[in-house]
């Protein structure tokens, strides 16, 4: 993995391993998921993406304790 890559292994909905990259190219951050869909983010859209990530993980956690 290069300077400013990170990959983030994760799994598909048939269950396979895949892997999330993300990227920066200029000055935008690029997110590679499985089976090469790509999005684009400015600097705001990461923030967002960021708060979704963690708003889900927050509900994971909640769901785990209400079970």
């Amino acid at each position: 993995m290069s300077r400013g890559e990170w990959s983030v292994t994760c799994r598909d909905l048939a269950g396979r391993r895949r892997d999330v990259t993300v990227f920066v190219s200029n000055d935008k951050v690029v997110l590679v998921a499985p089976p090469g869909e790509a999005a684009v983010l400015g600097p705001l859209d990461v923030g967002r993406l960021r708060a979704a990530l963690r708003d889900a993980i927050v509900a994971t956690a909640d769901d785990k304790v209400e079970t």
